[in-house]
């Protein structure tokens, strides 16, 4: 298991702090809701240094390291950063895998073009359309028209709220048809009572405890390749709910 810690941000000011204070707080986390306990010293740990002045280098760095490391090892988790870290990411690991699937929870769905540089849109553009979007709530017209053109499946809150474990029942056995899988969590799906520290607040969102019993099952499955967590904004925190949260997460993870 590789984590790897990425600075990169390009339009959400505060981001950049994140993965040094989850980091931190992963460090006084002791073990896993099951007991397992975490060795933080015995952690993998890598920097992807990126240079802020050139975000067009940025992203053709992060891309090649994470080729490089979906290729050397069985799973990999990068820290952010905003959401602008996921595309050279997913770009990559879409290049490496066989028969990839992408898991995303996200409260947007990544598909705007004038939000996030519609990231998500990018990659799904081509022939690759194997995504499962979880938790998304504000869309647009034109976000709806290319899900269901590109037959992405969206799996909405109120659904969610119906019966979250039959839910992840399904989304697993989505992703044992997969040669590999990698989950992508911006914080912003989860309810802002639980995580307000954010840039992209939209209530109605997942529970922490929601999120948490999705990443603990996903991540029992073999073919579980690794995920990234972001948009995390310490600056926009309180008491530190959401950066212990992102440290929670990336502990279920590892």
């Amino acid at each position: 298991m590789q984590i790897i810690r990425v600075r990169l941000v390009k339009r959400n000011k505060g981001c950049e702090s994140a993965p040094i204070e989850i980091l931190n707080e992963l460090k006084k986390l002791k073990s896993k809701e099951n007991g397992e306990l975490i060795y933080f010293d015995k952690l993998n740990l890598e920097e992807i240094h990126v240079d802020l002045r050139d975000l067009k280098e940025a992203d053709w760095l992060i891309e090649k390291n994470a080729k490089e490391i979906f290729y050397k090892h069985d799973k990999a988790i990068f820290v952010g950063g905003d959401r602008s870290l996921s595309y050279p990411v997913l770009k990559s690991f879409i290049e490496v895998e066989k028969n990839p699937l992408l898991i995303v929870f996200d409260a947007h769905s990544g598909f705007d073009e004038e939000r996030d540089e519609g990231w998500l849109r990018k990659i799904c553009e081509n022939d690759f359309c194997n995504v499962i979007l979880i938790s998304s709530r504000n869309l647009n017209e034109n976000e709806i028209k290319f899900i269901y053109e590109k037959k992405i499946v969206w799996i909405k809150m109120d659904i969610l709220r119906e019966d979250i474990q039959g839910v992840c029942d399904i989304v697993m056995e989505r992703a044992r048809e997969s040669s590999g899988f990698y989950v992508s969590v911006d914080i912003d799906c989860v309810d802002p009572g639980f995580a307000p520290g954010t840039s992209d607040v939209e209530v109605g969102g997942l529970t922490s405890g929601d999120l948490i019993y999705f990443i603990k099952r996903l991540k029992l499955l073999n073919n579980f390749r690794g995920g990234d967590i972001v948009e995390i904004n310490p600056e926009k925190d309180i008491n530190k709910m959401t950066v212990k949260l992102g440290a929670r997460i990336l502990g279920e993870m590892i």
